[in-house]
């Protein structure tokens, strides 16, 4: 046989190191300090050890030399010679509940963390991420990234081979490898001639019918796994035994260039990688710990639809970028980003230390903008005693209903704007804490006189806003010399309605609700479904015999409150539920499920908003809210990472995946960013949540959006699910407890009805919104203490309203990001086109002269700007196409 005829394998030592799972983080460091010493030694010291992958977590390094600083300089020189090999990830992340931002900084920064040692591998390297997002490909691009390695979402009925061209949403493609075995599939070599000799012929074999190329790649490793001390003597036996192939060590980078050369002809494969017929992608695991999933989803909006733009406004008003900061609060979030993290598929201690990790994060996001805000606050120019500033940070001017929450007196008084308009308000709740808040009142200057009411309220008030400048700043003034405190008119009845909508409450439970401007009306809305839940931390698996509960002629309690700013039903229900999975086999309901509902109409707003807080007391089950559009669909669709997607709501494989012997059964449970819904061409319905990250479309005709709101399980792994066959994922022995989560549950939601096409509705531009709350800070002269730390008086020179930059009227892109760069002057402006079928641009309009260049995701120059210029402070950027992303970097023009 000639030498190029000889199969090529190479043999990969590397682990797939998870930071935690059944086990915590510390007992992972503790022992990836052993580990890492084992790996320098070899790389070290062993003839024939060149190389060795750390999971391509930069996370890993960083733990370690935080324990070992001694070794940074051992570390330098192995990465550098690309040795050992680690980026561009910081941590594995999820790719399918994980936001489009936290994914682009997880690479950003896993990337600058492999560089600060020497090297970042140019691979997609993703051993275990549960499903692949469709717009992976782009990123990578985007990152210099052109292959991609992965071993979960592909099966041989979509492609036979490991070797193929996966094309993202937006049209990027990038070289793509499989290791259709999974990572793990050489971690155990025996040694005994007798054995190696069949084991090779087994292995290899089984890689070589799948490949297209004379290249195998073989990883030599598994979770955790020790080095492989003697696998260079390992590999010289398997060539001296094996005379029809050739067996090198190598590593991702050097097989991923090598198997390239050889590849033609490849098929390209579109779309995401979910495919579940050979290995697990654990589908449903986007609701698992729904409590864990908020707080995720929550903070990710918070840093980059509201932190960053505010830091970025108040270093424009001369004020230092935090960057050091903001990158800690990243890497707590990319530490609980991990594939298993995220997931949920964890012990309840581990769990436990994801929460505690979210707790900081938010923490430290919520005081640092409480910082910049009362920063720019306190040096503007005013004389009120009572002065609120808000901060829009979307790139057009905003209005309507907001929320706000002030410290304020008893009096009565009136809002006004910057130009003396009164603004519609109304007081949703209050609470004394007079002793609490001037109790810790510090007089920094006691010959300066100081407002102090006799008493305080904690309060939280909508108040109807006319104009917030696009990503900047307005003030509110509270004038107690008049006004009369607004009242909430409350009844018994059944209706609220806005300039939008009129909803009724049904005697059966449901909602009607009509819409004003086409007339059309939408019965059955807003069912709350609970159905058990047979599954894992890892799959919802419905019982074997199920009892299905619904909402639908539960007795209510409802009452309605109406203000000049809002209209709300208030709605209360009981569901009989089975207590645990033995009732539900027996058809038995012992337990019960309160829940309340707050359904508010917003003066002007075209969203109808929903605030559930369920009373968990019931075992291992689902609950679902279920919307009937109407819309009989072949298609759902949801947005994805920068951009949007459409999906089957039915799949054929459903039917044969028990004959072909499937790992999981394929399931239209589906993964979104923030809406998802249907849509004819004419209208369409869209929930959008900043909850759980998952929906399903069901009926007889395919027209309902279920959106989970919770499940609730009591094992980390079990086995022989409906859904899943065969063994456990994860530990089976392991109680999850904290799984069940019993107690009290919250949830928010809304509903988008329009009667236009998806692109023409805008829908991406509703949720962004919705998830993107306006901030305020309050400046009260009572509050200087210790309940938010003293400042001193600080000369007042900024003016009262204040915008940075913004869009035009007719732009169309959706702003994902806008920050500071990182290493150079200015600002990084972030959009996507999130439409359908239509382009989308944005025209930009800064307050100063700047200047423009296109760069990367990970912000380095790519090509001189392709900007249109019509004036020094006005930039038209590129035209987008489908699910197209685009970075600009602005700075000020010399």
């Amino acid at each position: 046989m000639s030498e190029r005829e000889r199969t090529k394998v190479h043999v990969i030592p590397h682990t797939h190191w998870d930071r935690e799972w059944y086990f915590t983080t510390s007992r992972s460091k503790v022992y990836l300090v052993k580990h890492v010493k084992e790996v320098l030694n070899a790389l070290e010291n062993i003839e024939g050890f060149h190389y060795y992958l750390l999971d391509a977590q930069g996370s890993l390094l960083d733990d370690y030399i935080r324990w070992c600083p001694e070794d940074e300089e051992r570390i330098r020189n192995l990465v550098s010679a690309k040795r050992l090999m680690t980026g561009p990830w910081y941590t594995q992340t999820d790719q399918l509940v994980i936001s489009s931002e936290s994914m682009v900084r997880n690479l950003y920064y896993g990337t600058e963390t492999a560089r600060k040692y020497g090297h970042a591998m140019k691979v997609g390297y993703v051993p275990d991420a549960f499903g692949q997002s469709a717009q992976m490909p782009q990123i990578y691009r985007e990152f210099g990234i052109e292959r991609f390695l992965f071993w979960r979402g592909v099966s041989d009925n979509t492609n036979p081979r490991t070797e193929f061209t996966w094309e993202g949403s937006d049209g990027s493609q990038v070289f793509a490898v499989q290791m259709p075995f999974g990572y793990y599939y050489g971690g155990n070599i025996p040694e005994d001639a007798e054995d190696l000799q069949p084991y090779l012929e087994k292995q290899i074999g089984a890689l070589e019918n799948k490949a297209s190329t004379r290249h195998i790649y073989f990883p030599n490793g598994f979770d955790q796994a020790p080095i492989r001390l003697n696998l260079p003597q390992l590999i010289e036996r398997f060539n001296e035994l094996d005379d029809k192939r050739e067996y090198v060590m190598n590593e991702p980078e050097r097989f991923m260039a090598e198997i390239e050369a050889d590849s033609h002809d490849l098929p390209v494969l579109r779309g995401e990688l979910m495919e579940a017929k050979h290995m697990r992608i654990h589908k449903s695991i986007f609701s698992t710990r729904a409590d864990l999933k908020q707080q995720n989803n929550q903070i990710e909006n918070f840093i980059a639809n509201i932190l960053e733009p505010v830091l970025a406004i108040s270093h424009s008003l001369g004020h230092e970028y935090p960057h050091r900061i903001v990158e800690d609060i990243w890497k707590l979030m990319f530490e609980n980003a991990a594939h298993d993290s995220i997931g949920g598929c964890n012990s309840d201690t581990t769990n436990q230390d994801v929460a505690f990790r979210y707790k900081q994060a938010n923490d430290i996001a919520r005081n640092l903008l409480d910082l910049h805000m009362r920063m720019i606050a306190s040096t503007i120019e005013q004389e009120e005693t009572f002065a609120f500033t808000l901060f829009n940070t979307l790139p057009y001017v905003r209005g309507g209903v907001t929320e706000i929450e002030a410290y304020i007196p008893e009096e009565s008084f009136v809002i006004r704007d910057t130009k003396g308009r009164e603004l519609a308000y109304t007081i949703v709740d209050k609470v004394d804490q007079t002793d609490y808040v001037l109790g810790q009142h510090i007089d920094l200057n006691p010959s300066r006189k100081v407002y102090l009411p006799d008493r305080v309220y904690r309060a939280k008030l909508l108040v109807e806003l006319q104009e917030v400048p696009a990503m900047g700043y307005t003030q509110i003034i509270f004038d107690f010399t008049q006004g009369t405190a607004p009242t909430i008119e409350r009844r018994n009845d059944q209706h609220i309605e806005n300039e939008f909508f009129a909803i009724v409450v049904e005697d059966n439970g449901t909602l009607t609700i009509t819409d004003k401007t086409s007339g059309q009306t939408y019965a059955n809305q807003m069912v709350f479904e609970d159905n058990g839940d047979d599954g894992d931390s890892y799959n919802y698996s419905p019982p074997e015999r199920d009892l299905i509960v619904s909402s639908i002629g539960s007795k209510l309690n409802v009452t309605t409150a109406k203000t000049t700013v809002l209209e709300e039903i208030q709605l209360g229900c009981t569901l009989n539920v089975p207590a645990d999975l033995h009732e539900r086999e027996a058809g038995i309901s012992s337990g019960q499920l309160p829940i309340q509902v707050q359904v508010g109409l917003r003066k002007g707003e075209q969203l109808i908003r929903f605030e559930v807080q369920v009373q968990n007391q019931v075992l291992s089950h689902r609950l679902r809210v279920l919307f009937d559009t109407g819309l009989a669909s072949s298609l759902s669709i949801a947005d994805q990472p920068f951009g949007v997607i459409a999906r089957p709501t039915s799949l054929p494989e459903a039917e044969v995946w028990e004959r072909e012997k499937w790992q999981e059964k394929p399931i239209t449970i589906e993964a979104m960013q923030s809406y998802a819904g249907l849509n004819d061409g004419n209208r369409g319905i869209v929930v959008i949540t900043e909850g759980v990250r998952e929906y399903e479309i069901v009926g007889e005709k395919m027209d309902t959006i279920a959106l989970t709101l919770f499940r609730t399980f009591g094992f980390m792994g079990k086995e022989n699910l409906v859904y899943r066959p065969g063994r456990a994922s994860g530990e089976k022995i392991v109680a999850t407890p904290d799984a069940q989560l019993l107690g009290k549950l919250n949830f928010s939601f809304a509903l988008y009805i329009h009667h236009a096409g998806l692109d023409e509705a805008n829908v991406a531009h509703v949720a962004r919104e919705y998830l993107t709350p306006i901030a305020s800070y309050q400046l009260c002269d009572f509050l200087n203490g210790r309940l938010i730390f003293a400042f001193r008086d600080e000369e007042r020179t900024l003016p009262q309203n204040y915008s940075l930059m913004s869009f035009n009227e007719e732009s169309n892109a959706v702003l994902s990001a806008f920050k500071k760069a990182e290493h150079r002057d200015g600002y990084i402006i972030r959009v996507f086109n999130p439409y359908l079928k239509q382009n989308a641009q944005a025209t930009v309009q800064f307050n100063q002269s700047v200047s423009v260049e296109r760069v990367s995701l990970a912000e380095q120059s790519l090509e001189p700007a392709q900007v249109i210029a019509n004036k020094e402070q006005v930039i038209t950027l590129p035209e987008l196409t489908h699910c197209k992303l685009l970075t600009v970097l602005v700075s000020k023009s010399n």
